[in-house]
Order: structure tokens, then sequence, then C-alpha cells
């Protein structure tokens, strides 16, 4: 348990003690300075407020029952009901052992859903934010001790494979060999999208395909599965440059649910849910109705008999709740795509495919954004390739890493430029808030000032650097730990924070929470270090002990929280 789970705890029966309804809440938070006690409890107010009385007299009386003899030192009253908590230094110290412990009594089956890249095409920056930020709370729900699948619902199945299928026939009848043909797949797919623009006959092709496609024709299944196999190479190679978790046996694509769509409809129809329009099969829902009353209309079967992407993100719900037995759905998908959500979302509960103690939800993100304030583009407004930005970064950080330490050996030089360079992309994005476009910025996420990853990797590399110049291994090192200086206790304070802080990332997904956390972890670390001497002469050996058990766990700490965010540590840098 926390040590704001124990203070909501202690404080809650307190307030039960002093005669307050059970359906005021505590609300135990972090102090916000230093001078107001390292927590605060401020639930007095709004109890006083239900209870028609003096909010400072029943902050006394909650005061007078509450039990934390051992972990705070001292309690007090500010402002119009505030109760100051400031914690004992030995509490922390006792409990700075037990913070690496993270049981989970009710662990939940939670499927996410990340990533997504179409298989028509290779992937570009726009895949980048879902990429890693799905990437980071799968990593993070994991050490909680969830049971996560992965889900990558790569678009396999849409009208584009038509006009793809068509263009690849094409050049395997003037005998031109499949991979050669798909060599660079951004190409062919600009060559087959000119075709279907200028030539009605091949366009009609191309639709007729899409629905042989989906009804299992097996000379269009042969040519899609060419497209298929280049793709996922492609993706599973960006994924481990990434490092990033998703693997073969992640890919649910939309092909994956397509002989489930008919029982989708068919359940539907039954229902009264989806109803004909204009040959089509739509689901009108009331609950999206526009300004004027009209309801929000969401196409699930084409007048040509074809499926849509709603059609097949239903029977993936359905899919998720059955077979994979989901609690909790999590999608991380651009904030573009949220009427679609809502509306599968809708339609998945009232159709009784999802229900209602499994939560669903869209963590939606914004915009990659140039220098311009534009969405990311290369200098002649082309669409960037994913591949292309990972190569440039790590270009980019092997410029700063010989310009910072020439005399590296070349082996070293590469593997730090590749964790450097790889975390700055995905640092620069992750301690965003993820709701809020932001803009792309090679000289701010690489610098090694600031709260970047270079700045977080070198934090840890100098604490590392301590315990060899000690000539000492930090890992299994153990030693009492005694709090004697501000900086001390406020180093242990922020570091029995984590797994406070990964809760709350657990329920909002917001992985900008964890970064600013690892940012103010580092920076405490640094004060500490600069107040407490660790190695100096004259520094007896009890409180040497100490502060290098404060050392290894920043060290633990700074290296954990990263690696949930996908980046890696070294050794020097």
């Amino acid at each position: 348990m926390s040590i704001k789970d124990t203070l909501i705890e202690r404080v809650s029966a307190a307030m039960q003690a002093a005669g307050i309804p059970d359906d005021c809440p505590p609300m135990v938070a972090l102090s916000g300075k230093p001078q107001f006690g390292d927590y605060q409890a401020n639930g007095a107010m709004g109890a006083a407020k239900a209870m028609k009385t003096n909010p400072r007299e029943l902050a006394q009386a909650i005061i007078i029952n509450l039990q934390l003899e051992g972990i705070a030192e001292r309690l007090e009253i500010a402002g119009p009901g505030f109760i100051n908590i400031t914690l004992a230094n030995e509490y922390l110290a006792q409990n700075l052992g037990a913070n690496a412990e993270h049981i989970n009594d009710n662990p939940q089956n939670v499927v996410i859903d990340y990533s997504s890249p179409n298989l028509a095409k290779e992937m570009h920056v726009g895949h980048l934010r879902s990429t890693i930020i799905g990437d980071a709370i799968a990593r993070l729900l994991e050490y909680q001790g969830h049971r996560v699948t992965r889900q990558n619902h790569m678009g396999d199945w849409g009208t584009q494979f038509g006009m793809l299928i068509a263009e690849l026939e094409l050049h395997l009848g003037e005998g031109e060999q499949a991979d050669l043909a798909l060599n660079d797949l951004e190409l062919f797919y600009q060559q087959s999208k000119k075709h279907f623009d200028a030539d009605p006959e091949f366009a009609d092709k191309a639709r007729a395909y899409v629905v042989k496609l989906q009804s299992g024709d097996a000379h269009c299944r042969k040519l899609w599965q060419k497209f298929i196999d280049v793709s996922v190479a492609h993706n599973i190679d960006i994924y481990k440059q990434l490092n990033v978790g998703l693997r073969a046996e992640h890919i649910a694509a939309e092909s994956s649910y397509n002989d489930d769509l008919d029982n989708v409809l068919s359940a539907l129809v039954e229902q009264s849910l989806a109803v004909d329009s204009e040959g089509a099969k739509v689901v009108f829902l009331d609950e999206l109705a526009d300004k004027n009353g009209d309801p929000s209309p969401m196409i699930v079967q084409k007048s040509g008999g074809g499926f849509l992407y709603a059609s097949s993100d239903l029977a993936c719900l359905r899919y998720r709740v059955g077979p994979l037995q989901a609690n909790r759905i999590l999608y991380f998908i651009d904030a573009r795509q949220s009427l679609h959500m809502k509306q599968v979302f809708i339609t998945g509960r009232k159709a009784n495919f999802v229900p209602p103690e499994v939560s669903l939800e869209h963590h939606a993100f914004g915009t990659m954004m140039g220098a311009d304030g534009k969405p990311f583009k290369t200098r002649s407004g082309g669409t960037i390739k994913l591949a292309d930005l990972v190569v440039e970064a790590v270009e980019r950080a092997e410029y700063l890493v010989r310009d910072k330490n020439p005399d590296l050996a070349e082996e070293d030089i590469n593997l730090i430029a590749r964790k450097v360079g790889i975390g700055a992309i995905k640092y620069a994005d992750l301690s965003k808030t993820r709701t809020n476009d932001y803009i792309f910025d090679w000289d701010a996420m690489l610098s090694f000032e600031g709260n970047t990853s270079p700045y977080l990797q070198y934090a840890y590399t100098r604490i590392r650097s301590i315990f060899r110049k000690a000539g000492i291994q930090p890992e299994g090192f153990s030693a009492p730990v005694t709090l004697g200086q501000p900086q001390e206790k406020t180093l242990a304070l922020k570091l029995l924070q984590f797994n406070e802080v990964l809760d709350q990332v657990a329920a909002d997904c917001y992985p900008h929470t964890l970064c600013t956390y690892l940012y103010e972890l580092a920076s405490a670390f640094m004060s500490f270090y600069e107040q407490c001497p660790v190695l100096k002469e004259g520094v007896d050996n009890s409180t040497r002990q100490s502060r290098l058990q404060l050392c290894a766990l920043s060290a633990a700490t700074l290296a954990q929280g990263l690696d949930l965010l996908g980046i890696e540590v070294m050794e020097k840098m």
C-alpha cells in the first residue's frame, strides 16, 4: 500500500469516527509547497459544507481521531480547514525498501489496441504516437500485474486493397516479380491511386475485387497476401528499432474478423438497430444526434454488400469481450476518430456485445506538428516515413555523443547513439499531454538539459558512476537509511511516490505524468548530490552507506520508470 493510500485509509477512518457521512471523501493529495507539509487532507471543507458546520472545528475533530502515530511527526490546520501532514523521517526511511513491491490483488484482463498501421503503405510519423503511447501503457499495466493482451488492429481489408490487387495483377501480367513490384510500398500505392483516379474501368475492377476479397476469392486472397507479408515484415522491423513490444503474434488485423461480419450484421438487424437506408444497412444513433435532432448514422454494410470499419470494429469488440475475456479495452487512436469510436461503443452496448461491467476507453491523442505549426511533413510536403525518422534520430544522437565524448569506443558510440536517439523521439512525445498537439523539435528533444530523455539517461549514468568510483555494485546493495538533511527527505519522499504515479497513469493513461515524475526525481537527486556528499572524506561510514542506498534506489527507479516508457539506459554517455 502506498503512503497516499495509507493516509486515505487513516483519514477516512478518522472522518467516520468524527461523525462525518461516508459519502464525504478525505481529499488526500500531495502538498504543493514544503511549508504546507508533505500531504494535505482537504475533506473537512466539503464535509463541513454538507453538514453546515465550521470547517476548522471539523478538521480539529478529524485530527483528534486520526491515528498516525509513527507515520506523521506533525499535523496542523491551515486556512479554512486544510489538514497539513508532515511525515516522520523514520517512517519514510523504513518504507523505502518496500517501494519496489507492486503486488496486485485485483489483476484485470486488459486489451490494448494500438499502432494499427495500414498495411497498404509504409509506416509514417502519423503512426508514432499511437505506437509509443499504447506501448508505454501496456508495459506499465504489465508491471502492475495486469494480464495485458496487445492487439495490433492493422488495416488490411479496406477499399484500397481492391485497388492494390488490381494494380499488382497488371504488373504480374507484364512479367514483373511481386517482390520487385512491392519493393517500395509507398511508390506502388501512389502508382495504383493514380491509375484508380484516371481509369474508370480499373476503378470498377478495384471495387469488385474488394467484395471478392472479402468473400474469400482465392485469386484475390493470394495477391492480397503478398502485400501483407511485405508490410508486416517492414512494421516488425520498425517496432524492434523503436524498442516497442509489438510482435507478429500481436497482429489482429481487420481481416481476422471477416468470418464474424455476417453475424454482427444479423444481430444488429434482428434487434432493429441496423435498418435499410438507400440499399445500405445503417445504425442511426439518437445518442449522438446533431443540433437539429438528426441521429448520427453509422453504415455497417454498403449497398454493394461490402463491410466497413464499423463492421469489423464491432466484430472486434465481440472477440475481445468473448474469447479474450477483457475487463477493460483501451484504444489509442487519433482524436479525429472520436466520433467513430463513440458510434462503435454505443452500438456495441446497445447490441449487448459488451456488458456494462467491461470498460471501453478511447484514449485519443493530438497531432505531431512541425515548426510551422502544421502537421509534421517533409520539406517538399510529403509524409515522413517512420523508418527515415528513426535513422535521422540515431544519426543526430551519434553526432552529439561523438562531440561530448570522442574517446569512446566505436561500438559504445553506436550503442549509446541508438539509445539516446530513439529515447529522445519517444520521450519528446510521451512527456507532452496526450490530448494536445505538440511541436517536433530535434534540438529540444536531444538536449541534455531540461525535461528530456538524454537528461534522464545522463542522470542515471551519473549515479552509476558513483558506484564505479566507490568500487561497489549497486545491484543488491542494501543499507539502512537515515534522513538527516532536507534534501535527503525530499529525495526519499519522491522515491516513495513512484507507485502512486503509476496508479494514476494506469487509471487515466496520461504517460506525461510519469515523465514529469522522473524529471522531478532526477532533479531531486541532483539537489541531494550537491548538498549531501557521498564519497567525500569526512563523511562517516553509516552516512555514506545511507546515501549510497538513496543513490541505488534513485538509479533503480529512474531505470524502471524509463523502461516503462520503452526507453533504455546505459552505463556511460
